[in-house]
């Protein structure tokens, strides 16, 4: 008799891992709950929020997890091997949901969409968030979210008081236990990892370090990038050094300026329009990766490159880089403020100092160099010492850090 509430039983075709479907099945997995994950955009928080799973597989041990989120989205969470269904807002999508039922929802966006998903299914419990059916605003579903909830009502509380990473509140939100500062799941498939390989390969000597410069951002703050002539001012420097491989990375938005950035200058242009999985390979290929707060950004997190990732109308404190990187702040002293338009002269981008980011850089090759990159810890910040020489910033008196800062403690609970 087959085992119909096995996690692999579909009903209509065999689930290619066993040829038998009975009780002495070896691959029988009977999940002991099920769970939904809301969270629909953007790109990069989807993958950030890819670091909760591991807190959510051990709270609820033998869960069936299904993941709900928007194109192409879902591309970032392909292979990852802790989500066993991955669902979109297109209608055959949510038709399917509405076809099933969940002991527990957890709702890690705030906004009406997310809340609309939710109302496609049924689930006996909601963390996160939720909607107010009649005024349509976002409200905490139980009480552990108002943290999280008030941090997005008051930029006084986002930039100035909150030192957690955005991770860790959401953890907390989600009433997922003592937070361990889980990575993020973010996984290659073998013929990716292979092509990863080859294309690095194919960019630089075996001997050297490559750099990618992630040089673009999404259109909803468009200052989270350089200038054309920032980057080429950057990479110009970077080229001083023999060792230094300079690959350009991005999305199709950015072919054209990329183009520009790289007229002229000994650098590898990544293809740019072949997609998200083909954008993770060649992120993958790079040893170190320069970005503003992006999704390229994320992904080298996900990927555990060394990461050097600047910060201008964004909060620096809200992005933890797992000891593998140097978060470097603009000297602008109007520095976060996360405005979509701004007219200041000159732009927050202007005022990153391009030296900060070399010196960044060649601590990743220390380190790379050295071997100590794929086995650092999460050291308490109060042991790590490692700083890049920079002037003060003119507001909280720091410029660019090694990724060790006082926000980044665990709390008390946590250790």
């Amino acid at each position: 008799m087959p085992i119909t509430n096995c996690r692999h039983f579909s009903g209509y075709k065999p689930c290619g891992k066993s040829e038998i479907c009975d009780s002495l099945c070896p691959q029988m997995s009977v999940p002991t709950s099920r769970v939904l994950i809301v969270h629909l955009e953007a790109l990069g928080a989807v993958l950030r929020s890819t670091a909760l799973l591991p807190a959510i597989r051990r709270k609820f041990a033998g869960a069936h997890i299904t993941w709900v989120t928007q194109k192409p989205a879902d591309q970032l969470l392909k292979n990852n091997p802790l989500i066993d269904r991955v669902l979109t807002t297109s209608s055959d999508d949510l038709l399917q949901l509405s076809a099933l039922e969940f002991d527990v929802a957890f709702v890690v966006e705030k906004g009406l969409k997310a809340a609309g998903v939710l109302k496609q299914t049924k689930a006996d419990l909601v963390y996160g968030f939720r909607v107010d059916s009649s005024s349509g605003a976002i409200l905490p579903a139980t009480p552990a979210a108002t943290e999280l909830w008030e941090i997005g009502l008051s930029d006084k509380k986002k930039f100035y008081e909150n030192r957690k990473p955005e991770v860790q509140l959401a953890h907390e939100a989600l009433e997922l236990g003592r937070w361990q500062r889980d990575e993020y799941v973010l996984r290659l498939s073998p013929a990716e990892q292979a092509e990863a390989t080859r294309r690095r390969g194919s960019w630089a000597r075996p001997e050297q370090i490559v750099v990618g410069l992630n040089t673009g951002c999404a259109a909803t703050i468009p200052f989270k990038k350089l200038s054309v002539s920032g980057h080429r001012e950057l990479i110009e420097k970077l080229l001083e050094n023999p060792r230094y491989r300079v690959v350009l990375l991005g999305g199709p938005e950015d072919t054209v300026r990329n183009e520009r950035i790289g007229h002229g200058l000994d650098v590898v242009r990544s293809e740019t329009a072949n997609g998200l999985r083909d954008g993770i390979i060649s992120v993958a290929a790079c040893d170190v990766v320069v970005t503003g707060d992006s999704l390229g950004m994320h992904m080298a997190i996900g990927l555990k490159k060394w990461v050097v990732a600047w910060f201008g109308p964004t909060c620096a404190h809200e992005i933890d880089l797992y000891d593998r990187g140097v978060r470097v702040q603009t000297q602008a002293s109007c520095s976060p403020c996360w405005k979509r338009s701004c007219s200041r002269s000159p732009m927050c981008y202007d005022l990153v100092r391009t030296d900060d980011l070399v010196d960044a850089v060649q601590l990743g090759e220390t380190k790379i160099s050295s071997g100590r990159t794929e086995e650092v810890a999460p050291t308490p910040p109060a042991e790590m010492k490692v700083e890049v020489k920079v002037q003060n910033h003119p507001r909280n008196g720091t410029s660019a850090k090694q990724d060790s800062q006082p926000w980044n403690n665990k709390p008390e609970a946590s250790t």
